[in-house]
């Protein structure tokens, strides 16, 4: 099987072969370089109108001489997410071209083929996807016949955030391979951190980015120290996505993906985690119709193919719109592991892993071909938990210690700061929401300097392993009291919520903080229906649940919030 793909979402115009059976991927593109600024629609699409026939050519010329003519069994296409008027160039040009070649025609959503090639090329069955792309940035997981969100930026794409700083520079698009040349020579200085559950938000930083380059501070250091942030955003979101579903594998997708720092953060992570990474070698991370193919060619064997007459493009269509019948329908690891497998997953790896973090992260840095790195790790006593950011050790029946270990992947100055900051909030929010009437662990002691609670152990599983409506429905009232106490509890998923024989228990308040907004009130609230839906089989009826839970409690204008948020995420 041969199949033709095409790509034209923004600004690479690209056509590829790839021969199902010999696993052969020949690409042609031709990149939009604007003069100055960002992209430009309108320009972006009259490259597209240019090039696009040109790269197409390339292509089938090689099938031609590869496997003789008429060699092609389908044409595959960027449908969408991406603007509107190249896509519209891309899919004139697919259906022409399929339809001289009497083949069926395959619509592919572009960041669900950013997923699907690392799943591809790396051989993994159900991994993890961060994707890191110039107008996006998502993690998503696999469950239940669809890709998930399980979290995304609120506001820019990763790689456009970091073009805005560039463009106030002065510098010419595409500015990340240019921080990242300045980022050699810099020194670390403090930005925002923003990290909400498993969202994130690249506005604040990249506006004290350009306040610091404006101040005098030299350029060098401000690009190493967005690299240091950002990618540290990332890796900690992709890191608690894995530990919310019990995942083992995590492939990068995305240009931005291409970043050598960004890689060795995420080996990094994974190796200290135990956690097999992939990322893709560099034509196959940024845009490409390699990628089109690929997954392109496996629809076409799950009979997954479009007429012409219903192929419109979708310039904003979300990879959790797309129905995964190449996959079947079997739950991810998030929706069948049980508490032991959970329990087992999770364990303390030990010391060694720091060994095997550095070498994975040399390996990815390195690397200008795929990369895979396959952390050994010892698992150790199955009582020593590890949550996204903490090991827990069981002490007794009553008693556990909760320490905030050093992130290897993150620069010192920053973990330590996050590390003690986290600790200190949360032992004050966890009495604060007692004090609210909010079930949480009595703290029986505070070690600020190693980052360590003394906590009083509660539960027998996390509400992700028994969730029920009623369950859900106390959880969103407990919501509702921490803020009209006048706090957020951050990071309020299903694994951060303790359930036993008496009402759900909330735990892990790291990324509380004080505030009277509606909008953080709203945030909360969606960070744990997002994390519902990310993993639940039937998430609505819980989702309903834990908004009659909230609303019985709260304020009405919290959901009415909640509504706009929803709507805010990329392409909705």
């Amino acid at each position: 099987m041969r199949v033709l793909g095409i790509e034209g979402t923004a600004w690479c115009a690209s056509a590829a072969i790839h021969d199902a059976e010999t696993d052969d991927v020949f690409i042609e593109s031709d990149a939009y370089e604007p003069d100055s600024g960002g992209i430009h629609p309108r320009e972006a699409a009259e490259h597209m109108a240019e090039t696009l026939p040109e790269v197409i050519d390339a292509a089938l010329s090689y099938a031609e001489d590869t496997a003789g003519a008429g060699g092609i069994d389908a044409v595959a296409f960027s449908r969408g997410p991406g603007l509107g008027p190249c896509l519209r160039t891309v899919g004139t040009a697919a259906r022409a071209v399929a339809g001289t070649l009497d083949v069926p025609l395959v619509g592919v959503n572009h960041m669900v083929a950013h997923l699907e090639i690392g799943r591809h090329r790396s051989g993994f069955e159900d991994p993890i996807c961060l994707n890191a792309s110039g107008a996006n940035a998502h993690v998503l997981g696999y469950h239940d016949g669809r890709y998930r969100v399980l979290g995304e930026t609120m506001d820019t794409g990763v790689g456009n955030a970091i073009d805005k700083f560039t463009r106030h520079v002065g510098w010419t698009h595409p500015g990340g391979p240019k921080v990242e040349r300045a980022a050699a020579d810099g020194e670390y200085v403090d930005l925002p951190y923003v990290v909400k559950g498993m969202d994130f938000s690249f506005s604040g930083i990249m506006s004290a980015a350009k306040d610091l380059y404006d101040e005098g501070v030299p350029v060098e250091d401000v690009c190493f120290s967005l690299q240091e942030h950002v990618f540290a955003m990332l890796t900690e979101v992709a890191e608690r996505a894995l530990s919310l579903t019990g995942n083992d594998q995590l492939v990068l997708g995305g240009g931005v993906g291409q970043n050598d720092r960004l890689r060795e953060m995420l080996a990094t992570m994974c190796a200290q985690r135990g956690v097999a990474f992939h990322a893709p070698e560099p034509r196959f991370l940024r845009d490409n119709a390699g990628m089109i193919a690929v997954l392109g060619a496996r629809m076409l064997a799950a009979g997954d193919t479009v007429p012409i007459s219903e192929s419109a493009i979708d310039p904003n269509y979300r990879p959790d719109q797309v129905p995964v019948t190449w996959r079947g329908t079997t739950a991810s690891s998030a929706g069948s592991a049980n508490a032991t497998e959970i329990a087992a997953d999770t364990a303390e790896t030990v010391p060694d892993a720091a060994d095997a973090a550095t070498d994975a992260a040399t390996t990815a840095a390195d690397a200008s071909e795929d990369v895979t790195t396959r952390a050994a790790t010892d698992r150790g006593d199955a009582l020593d938990l590890r949550g996204a950011e903490a090991a827990v050790e069981i002490i007794d029946e009553a008693t556990v210690r909760k320490r905030r270990r050093p992130k290897a992947y993150r620069h010192p100055t920053l973990d330590e700061t996050l590390r003690r900051n986290r600790t200190t909030l949360e032992a004050r929010l966890l009495n604060e929401a007692r004090r609210a009437g909010v079930p949480t662990p009595l703290v029986h002691d505070v070690d600020v300097a190693n980052a360590e609670l003394t906590l009083q152990y509660v539960g027998t599983a996390d509400l992700a392993e028994r969730i029920t409506p009623d369950r859900v429905r106390e959880v969103g009232a407990h919501l509702a009291r921490l803020h009209r106490a006048g706090f957020v509890h951050g990071d309020p998923t299903t694994r951060n919520v303790r359930v036993g024989e008496s009402a759900p228990t909330l735990i892990d308040f790291g990324l509380g903080y004080h505030t009277g907004h509606v909008e953080d009130h709203a945030m909360d609230l969606h960070i744990l229906e997002q994390s519902i839906r990310g993993t639940a089989t039937d998430p609505d009826p819980l989702v309903s649940a834990a908004e009659s839970g909230y609303a019985a409690v709260g304020e009405t204008n919290v959901l009415d919030r909640l509504r706009t948020i929803e709507g805010r995420g990329r392409y909705r």
